[in-house]
């Protein structure tokens, strides 16, 4: 259901596109505009993870320089039978992750320095193997299909506005038309881009818990996430909000509930899937955990942090 649900978006998004297109230069146009997004999208298939990794200032490890964190990870990519991705670490304050390129040959996992510090050994294990679940999905072409196809239809309607639509096809289009078009189509691509989003969000939480094997893992960390999100800015992620798709949680700000503008499900309501999950597989019994509730910082193995800063993983 949640592919039938991706794909039916998506076709909707295009047909959105196209139709934009044919406003602005009637079938023409739509085809101008197709040829348009296939070339964006070539573009960004080759070189999104290497333009979205150096906007984040990311850095490779390696198991010289984060052997522990690169052991999990190759762990976990055995389990869900992944080629080993490569891995990044972001010197950000800010605990989360995301997950990035154009197929698990040439995938890579970004954490956060934040994360590391913050998360228990169990709970970081269920956050990677949530992005691992977008790789084995292959969310992350289809999310950078998303975000560059709405991109270009708020390209597109801009353009439109400056001349009124395709007259010769008596669309009626005219100046009302055109301001309509260019303030509902972005808004529609973005509410679509959302919705596919949330949607391959819950599916890799149910797949990464099944990799992880303790679906309440995931569970803990995101409550963690979701808590610092509300009071640790992520000033990169601010000035390319575009790309807050991509985060294990919304980079920007929390949302209580799952509205049109949110780029996440609800964490609650992602908690919840978890722990039926978790009632399912017979695991333990989930602790009791909620989106307010504030944990200690931990270190990734599991030591507080209350001793002093904590060097990393790696010492």
């Amino acid at each position: 259901m949640n592919y039938f649900r991706t794909a039916m978006l998506l076709a909707g998004l295009t047909a959105l596109f196209m139709g934009v297109g044919y406003l602005i230069g009637g079938a023409s146009g739509a085809m101008i505009a197709l040829v348009i997004a296939a070339a964006t999208n070539l573009f960004t298939y080759w070189n999104s993870d290497r333009m979205v990794l150096s906007m984040y200032g990311a850095h490779e490890v390696d198991r010289s320089t984060a052997p522990e964190l690169v052991g999990l990870v190759a762990e976990l990519a055995g389990r869900a039978g992944l080629p080993m991705p490569r891995v990044f670490l972001m010197d950000e304050v800010q605990p989360n992750a995301f997950a990035t390129g154009r197929n698990p040959q040439n995938a890579a996992v970004a954490v956060t320095t934040g994360l590391m510090r913050q998360l228990s050994r169990e709970e970081l294990a269920g956050v990677i193997a949530h992005e691992l679940a977008h790789i084995k999905n292959h969310d992350t072409l289809l999310m950078t299909i998303t975000a560059t196809i709405a991109g270009a239809i708020s390209m597109l309607a801009q353009f439109g506005m400056f001349f009124g639509g395709n007259r010769e096809n008596n669309n009626g289009l005219g100046i009302v038309g055109s301001i309509l078009m260019m303030i509902l189509a972005p808004l529609g691509a973005m509410l679509v881009q959302m919705a596919i989003s949330r949607t391959r969000e819950y599916a890799a939480d149910n797949l990464g818990a099944r990799i992880a094997g303790q679906p309440m893992w995931l569970a803990s960390a995101l409550v963690k996430i979701e808590g610092a999100a509300h009071q640790v800015p992520n000033y990169e992620a601010e000035r390319n909000p575009a790309t807050a798709h991509m985060f294990i949680i919304n980079p920007l700000s929390g949302h209580g509930v799952d509205n049109l503008f949110a780029t996440h499900p609800s964490t609650q309501n992602r908690i919840a899937a978890l722990q039926q999950l978790a009632a399912e597989l017979g695991t333990r019994p989930a602790p009791s955990v909620g989106a307010n509730e504030n944990y200690p910082p931990r270190s990734p193995w599991g030591r507080s942090s209350s001793r002093g800063p904590s060097r990393g993983p790696w010492g």
